[in-house]
């Protein structure tokens, strides 16, 4: 079946190049309003979407500017009575080595990613709660995921965006609040001679966008962190392996450190439903080795 976004109002931030342009007219063209977020091009980018038949509108807000934020989301209601989606999609980069980064460009980093995606979350959150109905798309990297050399600023950020999606997703499914992470590999303005020319041909960003669509759509899943590039798409998943229990005896640290492959063994790791869960492995555990080691009866 065709993913349709007729009558969704959409937010993306970003929006005037790259993966967000892609995402703003990929939604418009099937249908969405959409609210075309840059602090520069947005204007352009309507443009482009009100010549294809759709509807759109600009917004020059900085992500970090809370009351900014508040203002674009009223901005949509004023319009077009409501939000139903929103892709967190704004980003800069300042990479440099650890030891060589400013703790100013860490902070910047940190402030347009992550507190970028709350300020718009956060601005959002209530009306989708009343209405019983959104879809927030984060976008996080493999960079944070999985890491990458001169991106601690980045990879923290945007891995913090996982943790902000997996509570998000929890508290927003009583009211249809889906919530879930978009990992992109595409040659955007971010990347431009970051890579072999070859390479990026290849990492075109309108490749990503269907991997948008579907996290943003009415039967999205929640809780997800699909990657996708150059045509192909992953699941990313933070797992618990089975663990052992160790217990409290003075020499925990030498089993522990006697045992470790035996705790970081992935055969048989799950995919926690909540934080709750790695608890209830854990005592579970503990109950079962004190069961064992009571006498018998």
């Amino acid at each position: 079946m065709a993913l349709d976004f007729t009558g969704r109002v959409a937010i993306v931030t970003g929006a005037g190049g790259g993966l967000g342009r892609q995402h703003a007219v990929g939604l418009a063209a099937r249908g969405a309003k959409v609210v075309v977020n840059d602090l520069a091009a947005a204007q352009a980018v309507v443009d482009e979407i009100t010549a294809a038949g759709g509807e759109a509108m600009a917004n020059n807000a900085s992500v970090t500017d809370f009351a900014a934020v508040e203002a674009m989301v009223q901005q949509a209601v004023d319009a077009w009575g409501r939000v139903d989606i929103l892709v967190n999609n704004a980003g800069i980069l300042r990479d440099k080595s650890f030891a060589k980064m400013d703790l100013a460009d860490f902070r910047l980093v940190v402030d347009v990613h992550l507190m970028g995606a709350v300020n718009c979350s956060k601005a959002v959150w209530a009306l989708m709660n009343e209405q019983k109905y959104g879809r927030i798309v984060m976008t996080t990297s493999s960079s944070g995921l999985y890491g990458n050399f001169g991106q601690s600023n980045y990879g923290a950020a945007k891995l913090a965006l996982v943790g902000l999606m997996q509570t998000l997703s929890i508290e927003g499914a009583k009211n249809d609040i889906r919530v879930n992470c978009l990992a992109p590999t595409a040659a955007t303005r971010m990347t431009e001679g970051l890579m072999p020319q070859e390479v990026l041909d290849a990492l075109k960003p309108e490749a990503v966008m269907p991997a948008m669509l579907v996290l943003a759509a009415e039967d999205a899943p929640t809780r997800t962190i699909l990657c996708a590039g150059a045509g192909t798409f992953e699941a990313a998943h933070i797992t618990l392996t089975g663990g052992a229990f160790i217990g409290l005896g003075t020499d925990a640290p030498e089993q522990l450190a006697a045992r470790l492959a035996e705790v970081t063994d992935r055969t048989g790791e799950q995919v926690p439903q909540s934080g709750a869960a790695q608890g209830a492995n854990e005592v579970g555990k503990a109950m079962a080795a004190a069961q064992a080691a009571a006498p018998a009866r």
